[in-house]
C-alpha cells in the first residue's frame, strides 16, 4: 500500500492513505486553505465523527455536522459551508458508487471517463479533477487508458505543480514555490 505524505502529519497522512473517501474529502477541502490543513480536514472529522463512512456523513444532521466541522481546529476556512459540501460528496458516493468511493477510479474505463466522474463529483471543478486525477495516477498507480493525455500538465513527471506532487516537505515546498512563481506571473500580466 502506498503511504501518502501530503498532510506532513502521520495521523492525517494514514487516513489518506487508508480511506479513499477520507482522501475524496481531502482534495475537496484543498481550496482558499493551505493544501497539509486541508488534507488534515479528513483525519479531523474521523476523530471528531468517529467515521468517514460516507452513509453515515451523508445521512449526519447537517447543523451538527457543520459545527463539528466548525470546531477549532476547523477543518477548513469556510468550515461550516465546506460541512455542507462534504455532505453532498457523501449523498453521491452513496446514491451513485454504493457508497465506495474508490469506484470512482477504479471503475473508470478511460482517463476522459475518470475526468467526467470527477467533475460531477460536488465542488470538483475541471481543474481539481485533473490535479485528483494525477494524484491517483502518480501515486497510486491508477492509470486508465489515456489518463496522462486526459489530464494534461498535471500529468507530467518530475514536475511541482499540484498536490499529485507531494511526497514529502521538499516536494511540498517546491509545489508552493511553483504556485507562488505562477501567482506572481499571472499578477504582472494583468498588470501590463
Amino acid at each position: 500500500m502506498t503511504r501518502l505524505q501530503i498532510a506532513q502529519d502521520p495521523h492525517a497522512d494514514e487516513v489518506l492513505s487508508t480511506d479513499d473517501f477520507g482522501l475524496l474529502v481531502g482534495m475537496l477541502l484543498d481550496q482558499q486553505f493551505p493544501m497539509e490543513r486541508a488534507f488534515a480536514g479528513p483525519a479531523k472529522i474521523l476523530d471528531r465523527f468517529g467515521s468517514l463512512d460516507p452513509e453515515r456523513i451523508a445521512a449526519a444532521e447537517p447543523e451538527a455536522f457543520a459545527d463539528l466541522c466548525a470546531t477549532p481546529p476547523a477543518v477548513h476556512r469556510y468550515a461550516r459551508s465546506m460541512a455542507g459540501r462534504i455532505q453532498a460528496l457523501a449523498r453521491v458516493v452513496v446514491d451513485d458508487y454504493d457508497g465506495r468511493a474508490s469506484r470512482i477510479w477504479a471503475d473508470a474505463a478511460s482517463g476522459g471517463e475518470l475526468l467526467d466522474r470527477l467533475r460531477a463529483l460536488p465542488g470538483f471543478g475541471d481543474q481539481k479533477a485533473r490535479i485528483f486525477a494525477a494524484l491517483l495516477g502518480k501515486q497510486l498507480g491508477v492509470r486508465p487508458e489515456g489518463w496522462r493525455e486526459a489530464v494534461g500538465e498535471y500529468a507530467e513527471e518530475g514536475s511541482f505543480r499540484s498536490v499529485a506532487d507531494v511526497v514529502d516537505p521538499v516536494s511540498l515546498q517546491k509545489v508552493r514555490d511553483f504556485k507562488k512563481s505562477a501567482k506572481a506571473a499571472a499578477k504582472a500580466a494583468q498588470q501590463a
